[in-house]
């Protein structure tokens, strides 16, 4: 079985995280969507929530399921049995970073590989951090993020309810 891990904080899951997951969900047997936990971050949304929502936003899609993890991501793969990490990228400002991570992941375990997969363009521009900040000043984010998202995303912000 050809198994894959994509990845991330996730906070908040967006359009583009979604696109990279279809288009890996087509490339792969099974995709184990790997919601980063770190409780020295401040996130906008927990863990179980990002879990939740994900659950929610790839419920299509039959080889994805979703899974928290911390610790480091390489164990984890081994873990899941998977030996690819799938990684996006949106803009050339992205690689240096990815292809860092990517080559201390092989050091790590040479027997994972990292493969990485562009969005469609209208969804280059999306990034989390500025989909929270729009959130949290009150503005409208439905354009960029799924209705379930855009709903919890409003729980949290600003204008809506605690």
């Amino acid at each position: 079985m050809r198994r894959a891990i994509y990845p991330g904080s996730f906070d908040p899951p967006h359009n583009g995280h979604l696109d990279v997951l279809r288009r890996a969900a087509h490339l792969f047997d099974e995709v184990i969507v790997a919601v980063a936990f770190n409780d020295q971050k401040r996130a906008m949304l927990t863990a179980t929530e990002r879990v939740a929502l994900l659950n929610e936003c790839a419920g299509d899609l039959p080889n994805v399921r979703v899974a928290r993890f911390d610790g480091l991501l390489v164990e984890f793969a081994t873990d899941q049995e998977a030996r690819v990490i799938i990684r996006g990228l949106r803009a050339v400002s992205d690689f240096e970073f990815e292809f860092q991570m990517a080559l201390m992941n092989r050091k790590l375990d040479p027997s994972v590989e990292t493969v990485f997969l562009t969005p469609i363009e209208q969804f280059t521009y999306l990034s989390s951090r500025i989909i929270k900040e729009i959130a949290m000043l009150g503005g409208a984010i439905e354009e960029f993020v799924p209705r379930c998202v855009a709903a919890a995303l409003r729980g949290k912000s600003r204008g809506g309810a605690a």
